[in-house]
């Protein structure tokens, strides 16, 4: 495979509404296990408490909202926010969550990389934090700062779930991914009667703007950090080549 030299730059790159809209709109169907993650997620979440009288999801890097659904679809009457730092994300995330009453969703044009970023919240602890595909765009000593600040509004007994694109151990992991992408991508933009081939989404994959502000972490690294802060039952609990969702909860 050809080598490619690329630009380094950050995760603001997402704030460009033709990047937001073409991986939410496009290239997200390209994510094998899709449908496996949202699973893996409801059976994460803990077991509504029906003593609590609110109940508070937060969706860092929420994208079009699709896991803050998950979570709301889960528990019944809960309350949620969703946080972005794209007002792309957070446009297409309200339009998925107009299903449920405006009263009950907070949306935030937020970046959780700033350190006073929980001054904005509407709660100050919630019963799942979650984030998809987002994390990964923070250097790793911000990565870290991140996990231990979800920690700390975590209610006693509530989870942390990344869905989260870490580094392969190897070149080849790294290969065999970006192949098994392309391959899921082509397949669905053909059956939608797209006129495209393999080779052309390969390239389309490898030199995205986008990809230039991936900072990659291996998900044992990230699990340890998790279990070094205080979070319990700490695991990843799904991985298929560099996807992978790993937890942890707060204890009682």
């Amino acid at each position: 495979m050809t080598q490619r030299t690329e630009p380094r730059t950050d995760w603001t790159v997402w704030q460009q509404p033709e990047v937001a809209t073409k991986f939410a709109n496009d290239r997200r169907a390209g994510i094998m296990g899709a449908e496996d993650q949202l699973t893996v997620l409801r059976q994460l979440l803990p077991k509504r408490d029906p003593k609590a009288q609110e109940v508070w999801g937060l969706d860092m890097g929420c994208g079009d909202g699709i896991l803050l659904d998950t979570v709301l679809s889960r528990w019944q009457g809960a309350k949620g926010v969703a946080l972005d730092g794209s007002e792309t994300m957070l446009q297409l995330a309200k339009q998925r969550l107009s299903c449920y009453p405006e009263t009950d969703i907070r949306y935030l044009h937020t970046d959780f990389n700033v350190l006073d970023w929980r001054d904005a919240l509407p709660v100050s602890a919630f019963s799942a934090v979650v984030s998809g595909f987002a994390i990964h765009h923070s250097e790793d000593e911000r990565k870290r700062e991140i996990y231990t600040e979800i920690y700390e509004i975590l209610e006693p007994g509530g989870v942390f779930i990344n869905i989260e694109h870490v580094a392969s151990a190897t070149p080849l992991g790294e290969e065999l991914f970006e192949l098994a992408y392309t391959q899921n991508l082509a397949r669905h933009r053909q059956a939608l009667g797209q006129n495209t081939t393999f080779e052309q989404t390969l390239e389309e994959i490898q030199s995205r703007l986008d990809k230039s502000a991936n900072r990659l972490t291996p998900v044992s690294t990230q699990t340890q950090w998790l279990s070094e802060i205080g979070y319990r039952d700490v695991d990843c609990y799904w991985k298929h080549y560099e996807l992978a969702i790993f937890a942890g909860y707060k204890p009682r």
